[in-house]
């Protein structure tokens, strides 16, 4: 009888496990949706919400984008040279720009620049949602006939993923500038034979793979850590757990992002 009851307590926990999985990422899946739509929808950019929305991608962007670029040039030269000194050790230095390009511009910088945002960024404005919803403001906000969503979840989602497009843009721009002025110094001589190069890496299927993780990254380090704060409260005794599984939740999509376009880039 006791070995029963343990196995029927077992099934119940694994039962309940696998409803919350289901309802969490049913929760993400429609706020997704209703970002996307209050994104689409004119009513979301009022004067107010125009003010609130620019406040918050200039304190999502500004305050990061310098450090993060200097940090991003320094990696390039870094790399650039590491990749030029042992490639022509084994007389391989026709591909040592390519593998730069590849292995920094198409896969490093889009994924370091998605996790920055969300450890500077998106992850603090989740813990300030969390807050706010453990205070009872967005509450007095439906009471006030004001949407929350709309007023504090949108802004920051939007200006998350701003952040980190932005962030990706620029530093893929400074490190190609820079694995150039690495190899080929400050002339224009073997600008014919990069930009051939470049475009040899950087077919039109390659860019489509690259446009597309760079959004789903921003995406997923935008939405998770505001749908976690949204509906983490929703059982306060697991409140902390709920947290948690909002950070493997994020990492784990990133790695699932990752691994779609490893497929799709080289198989």
């Amino acid at each position: 009888m006791a070995s029963r009851g343990y196995a029927q307590n077992q099934l119940t926990q694994t039962r309940r496990a696998a409803q919350l999985w289901v309802v969490e990422w049913w929760r993400l899946v429609h706020l997704g949706a209703l970002i996307l739509v209050l994104t689409l929808s004119p009513s979301s950019y009022s004067p107010q919400s125009r003010a609130i929305l620019a406040r918050h991608i200039y304190l999502n962007t500004a305050p990061i984008l310098l450090g993060f670029t200097v940090l991003c040039a320094l990696v390039t030269v870094v790399l650039t040279r590491i990749v030029l000194v042992t490639a022509l050790s084994y007389g391989l230095s026709q591909y040592a720009l390519q593998v730069v390009i590849r292995v920094l511009v198409l896969e490093l910088i889009p994924l370091t620049a998605a996790l920055f945002v969300a450890l500077r960024c998106t992850i603090p404005d989740g813990a300030e949602l969390t807050a706010m919803q453990a205070s009872g403001e967005l509450d007095e906000m439906r009471r006030k006939g004001v949407e929350p969503v709309r007023r504090e979840v949108l802004p920051r989602v939007v200006a998350g993923m701003f952040s980190g497009i932005t962030l990706a843009a620029l530093s893929c721009v400074v490190a190609l500038v820079v694995a150039y002025l690495a190899t080929y110094g400050f002339g224009l001589s073997g600008l014919a034979a990069y930009t051939r190069l470049f475009g040899q890496v950087f077919s039109p299927a390659v860019t489509l793979i690259f446009v597309l993780k760079t959004l789903f990254f921003c995406l997923a380090v935008s939405l998770i850590p505001m749908a976690s704060a949204l509906y983490g409260m929703s059982e306060a005794s697991v409140r902390t757990s709920a947290e948690m599984r909002g950070l493997v939740r994020m990492f784990a999509v990133i790695l699932l992002i990752e691994i779609a376009s490893l497929v799709g880039n080289y198989y």
